[in-house]
């Protein structure tokens, strides 16, 4: 067996965006690479075949036993998924480390062919970021970003500070599962299964709001309008329309918005407009939700990339979402698929244009299958991953950096 892919991350069953982000990723670089093994260190809550759940972010010094795992697999090539939140330590004064463990692993495996993909790098930067992205380009071979606005927009803020753009950037889209669209025959049965069709009063046709309840997602946007809105649609349509509302809470820390978004679910329940159904937004069941649904609405006030707009995407679903912001507005206009609203009147007009207009919902959805064949399957992304190896250990080997050609 030659060198592994060694990929450092959060890993399932942690309910993570990055862990499931690396699970799939996992799985389509393991088939492009069927000479090599595709291994991964996570942190002490990871598990699975050839996982290493190593990363105790409590101690000061978790990164040792990671660079000495590291130097112990001797890699073709390290793959770390960065999110702040994922190597943040914090002291016993409540103090965090900004990251500083991740740094001292780069250093410590400075040896080894290494590329980063961080998942957050905002348009416009703090000075922390600013100047962590910076330290990071230092230290590693390559830097994958996930859209081009984000190495364009890097560009003006470190131009903005006096300093050296780093060239060793490559743009990676946020992969996306292939072939997952459905049947209208396929739906029908997917509402059996998911037990929808026992309920008398859902409508065949669902608007959904599906993924990971929190605070940002702002469902009320949508819930606080729909009885007007599904009134609108009957009156130039003749048919009904409810409202899917599908997920559940992550963080304890939104239980209030929570409970917020349910209530007002359940009121329209009560009405006969819409229906709540309480799942762990992971695996099969997070498409088979989407499935059902004839479009998506994707509302959010702080947004940077979406898993749940991967999934969207996958599935070849017409979607509306709020704009601008960053990852979200970025892939809408690259692939043509979805409707952007700055204001609550014109998600109300989408919303209600989408349901009214079914041309426009298979024109958007043929868009997105196009974008998705072309531009973000998992296998056109593991390709260009396997591009991104083979230069970060031609960098690694020769000492030369790799430059690449700016944006703009």
């Amino acid at each position: 067996m030659s060198q592994p892919i060694v990929m450092v991350s959060s890993y399932p069953p942690r309910l993570c965006g990055i862990g499931t982000f690396c699970e799939e990723a996992r799985q389509f670089i393991q088939k492009h690479n069927p000479g090599r093994e595709v291994l991964v260190i996570s942190h002490t809550d990871g598990e699975g075949e050839a996982v290493f759940p190593l990363m105790d972010i409590s101690r000061r010094d978790w990164w040792r036993p990671v660079a000495d795992k590291i130097h112990e697999l001797k890699p073709y090539c390290v793959h770390v998924e960065h999110e702040y939140g994922l190597y943040e330590h914090v002291d016993e004064r409540g103090q965090g480390d900004g990251n500083q463990g991740l740094l001292d692993l780069l250093d410590a495996i400075g040896d080894v062919p290494k590329i980063i993909e961080p998942h957050t790098v905002h348009g416009r930067l703090t000075d922390h970021e600013a100047d962590f992205i910076f330290r990071l380009c230092q230290r590693s071979e390559l830097v994958l970003f996930k859209c081009h606005y984000q190495k364009w927009r890097l560009d003006w803020n470190f131009a903005g500070r006096g300093w050296p753009t780093p060239l060793n950037i490559m743009v990676i889209p946020h992969g996306a599962m292939p072939d997952m669209g459905n049947t209208l025959a396929e739906v029908v049965e997917l509402r059996k299964e998911l037990g929808l069709a026992k309920i008398g009063y859902l409508s065949t046709h669902l608007v959904g709001l599906i993924g990971w309840i929190q605070s940002n997602k702002r469902w009320d946007i949508l819930t606080t309008m729909w009885e007007e809105i599904a009134a609108e649609i009957y009156e130039q349509t003749g048919q009904e329309w409810d409202l899917l509302a599908a997920g559940a809470m992550r963080d304890p820390n939104h239980r209030t918005d929570y409970e917020k978004y349910k209530g007002d679910i359940d009121l329209l329940e009560q009405k006969g407009l819409a229906h709540y159904y309480e799942f762990v937004p992971r695996g099969d069941l997070y498409y088979k939700m989407m499935a059902v649904c004839d479009f998506i609405v994707l509302p959010t006030t702080d947004e940077t990339q979406s898993g749940t707009l991967a999934r969207i995407i996958s599935l070849n679903k017409p979607y509306v979402t709020t704009a601008p912001m960053e990852g979200l507005t970025a892939q809408t206009l690259e692939s043509g698929g979805g409707l952007l609203f700055t204001t609550k009147e014109m998600l109300k007009r989408h919303v209600i244009t989408l349901a009214c207009n079914e041309p426009l919902r298979m024109e958007l959805g043929n868009r997105l299958k196009e974008y998705l064949d072309k531009v973000v399957s998992w296998d056109v992304v593991a390709d260009q991953y396997n591009e991104a190896y083979t230069l970060a250990r031609h960098a690694a080997e020769t000492g030369e950096p790799i430059e690449l050609p700016k944006e703009f």
